[in-house]
């Protein structure tokens, strides 16, 4: 039975994050409350299946202006996505440009 260690990623420094958009492809950028550190939130298309889920772990970024807490999910397609807070509880609908990336807020 093989162990599987799960490495926890520490803050992202200035430049840390490299986003490749083209013109059907964006990025999203989900800002989180600190206390959502080290979670992991699902994005999917609407209707999208739990198969066409991504994720990502919301992470410190540290910037010269303070730290702020984000989940980054690179090259997605442009449309239209749910935001998930659980397995079933969808939080928002965020819609990514190609070319461009999208910024959003956890809602409160």
């Amino acid at each position: 039975m093989a162990i599987v260690h799960e490495h926890a990623a520490g803050p992202s420094g200035a430049g840390s994050v490299v986003l490749e958009l083209g013109p059907e492809v964006g990025a999203l950028v989900l800002y989180a409350p600190q206390e959502l550190d080290r979670r992991e939130i699902e994005i999917s298309p609407p209707g999208g299946t739990a198969a066409q889920r991504t994720h990502s772990r919301v992470r410190p970024r540290t910037t010269d202006g303070g730290t702020q807490y984000a989940a980054v999910y690179p090259q997605l397609a442009a449309g239209t996505y749910t935001v998930w807070n659980d397995s079933v509880t969808p939080v928002a609908t965020v819609i990514i440009h190609g070319g461009r990336v999208t910024t959003a807020w956890w809602p409160t």
